[in-house]
């Protein structure tokens, strides 16, 4: 198991108590994914947490699919949640469940609610039922069908199971309380029936559970002490509870809160996220701009980050919005100790050195400033360059130490060049400087009655380098808080989210491994994407080097 350590919270509290107390001999927690959609970093706390709890008491995580909704999932997203979980660093062992394995067990225990006039089956439509509901100003009102005799309930639900009925004709749902405060125990729903194929179970079953009856009874059935669920289940708790105490499971697990993971420039919903993918507003799941732990993966993010990141933000009650500057730190802090360094120009301008020979000069680079242990490779040094574009200003301003007409600055590891001549095309861009170098300038040295320059800018060969596709990914929304105040979210999406450039890197990264991840100097950290052909090779960008959000207003 990944070596993740969960800071103090509120729930190792509650969990120290419990062994303490001696309630527990070992804890057993679970992370219950739906497979309705790819998982997402806020999933990614919950994995932490989950599989992180269960390491420092020495217990067990359960990885367990809550397949009920047979509709909306697909073996497509099951295999993708097991990839993330084990991309993040965690294994469950032989522990992997699937609420489906207890299809069975869940239709003997609705049986049993049904026998103790705990449930009944009703013929209300969806819609009914809504009206009979009330509101949280009123009380609701008795379904006409709640005191149906038990025998007849049984009836019509062993029937139910059979596939006798269409879709909506009937709905057990257990006897609570009407008028309780609590909307969730106004006699909520517990079979619905649903002819659809199931992923698993193929067409064996015509019925499915409710949710909030086949979660409660899977952790009761598996043992799970300590189930952890986000706020918007804090409610659902005392439906939790009466399930399990009105049908006396051997075991009665601990529903906890904790508070969710929401994060800034971005939408956490899987129903938005699938929207993104459906209207073909991004490539995929895996798109690089998706929240998703595979966009994350394929972006380039490590999952020592995404872990140190949820050990910063920690655990709480209370639901916030956590900048996405603090996801970004942690990226940086991971990438910056891992990743090689590299000369990389995203936009490039021609340079040619008129007093250069046509000749080669190999430069030997490091490939770490503060790691000698990552060696140093060879970059040919040729009469015609490329620069960054950005490194030249055809009228800089004072503080702009980089080149301008007759300035001059040093080519990182080489020479101090001068730009004596600006080329255009017929619209008046600027698509080639000419320049002079002094030789006596290599390496750092400037020779005496030289001015010495503060300009350090990055190159790479016209003639040795290799053309790549550089994308240039941002954040996926232009606001903090996108949809907020809105109808609709897809307002709020950054048009320039992705941009798409031919760009140069050096000669060592011809044949750089798929997923190998650099630091372009000076421009970010970029990773080879699955993308890349040996006719073109795609690089990601990762992230920048440093915020450059934060002076934008």
């Amino acid at each position: 198991m990944t070596e993740i350590e969960v800071g103090p919270n509120f729930i190792k509290a509650i969990i120290e108590e419990d062994l303490k107390a001696g309630k527990h001999q070992s804890i057993v927690t679970r992370f219950p994914p739906e497979p309705n959609g790819y998982l997402h970093i806020g999933h990614a706390k919950s994995i932490c947490l989950n599989f992180g709890l269960a390491k420092d008491y020495k217990g067990t995580c359960h990885l367990r699919f809550d397949d009920t909704n047979p509709e909306k999932e697909e073996m497509e997203y099951v295999h993708a949640i097991k990839e993330d979980v084990k991309w993040l660093g965690f294994n469950w062992d032989e522990h992997e469940y699937y609420a489906s394995d207890y299809y069975e067990r869940l239709y003997l225990g609705a049986i049993e609610l049904i026998k103790l006039a705990s449930a009944y089956v009703c013929e209300l439509s969806a819609e009914e039922i809504r009206e009979y509901r009330g509101n949280l100003k009123s009380p609701g009102k008795a379904s006409p069908f709640r005191d149906r005799p038990i025998k007849e309930s049984l009836d019509l639900f062993k029937r139910m199971r059979a596939g006798e009925f269409a879709e909506g004709q009937y709905t057990l749902r257990a006897k609570i309380d009407m008028a309780s405060p609590n909307m969730n125990m106004r006699d909520p729903a517990v079979y619905r029936i649903r002819k659809a194929h199931h992923q698993r179970t193929g067409d064996a079953w015509p019925i499915y559970p409710m949710y909030d009856y086949a979660h409660c009874m899977s952790d009761a059935i598996e043992g799970i002490t300590h189930s952890l669920c986000t706020l918007e289940f804090e409610d659902h708790r005392p439906l939790y509870n009466w399930f399990l105490e009105v049908l006396k499971t051997p075991a009665h697990p601990q529903q906890i809160e904790f508070s969710r993971l929401n994060l800034e420039f971005t939408v956490m919903s899987k129903r938005k996220l699938l929207r993104l993918v459906e209207e073909d507003l991004v490539n995929g799941w895996d798109d690089p701009r998706m929240p998703t732990i595979s966009g994350m993966r394929r972006r380039g993010y490590t999952p020592r980050s995404i872990r140190n990141f949820v050990s910063r933000i920690g655990v709480t009650k209370k639901d916030s919005s956590i900048s996405i500057a603090t996801l970004e730190y942690s990226v940086r802090e991971d990438l910056e100790t891992i990743c090689p360094r590299v000369f990389g120009v995203v936009d490039p301008l021609k340079v040619t050195i008129t007093n250069f020979d046509d000749d080669t000069v190999e430069i030997d680079c490091p490939l770490h400033p503060k790691d000698e242990s990552f060696g140093s490779r060879k970059v040919p040094f040729t009469k015609v360059l490329y620069i960054e574009r950005s490194d030249f200003l055809e009228d800089p301003p004072k503080k702009f130490f980089r080149l301008g007409p007759g300035r001059s600055a040093r080519l990182k590891y080489a020479y101090v060049i001068t730009c004596d001549e600006i080329i255009k095309d017929d619209s008046g861009k600027v698509i080639e400087l000419r320049c002079s170098y002094n030789v006596d300038t290599f390496a750092g040295h400037t020779p005496e009655g030289m001015k010495k320059v503060k300009g350090i800018i990055n190159w790479v060969s016209a003639t040795e380098s290799v053309e790549i596709e550089c994308r240039i990914y941002d954040r996926l929304c232009s606001v903090p808080n996108p949809g907020s105040g809105k109808e609709n979210f897809l307002d709020d999406l950054n048009p320039n989210s992705l941009r798409t450039l031919k760009s140069r890197v050096e000669r060592s990264l011809k044949n750089a491994d798929i997923g190998s991840r650099f630091q372009f100097e000076r421009q970010g950290y970029f990773i080879k994407d699955q993308d890349s052909t040996s006719e073109n090779p795609v690089f990601n960008r990762i992230i920048t080097l440093r915020d450059t959000w934060a002076k934008i207003k």
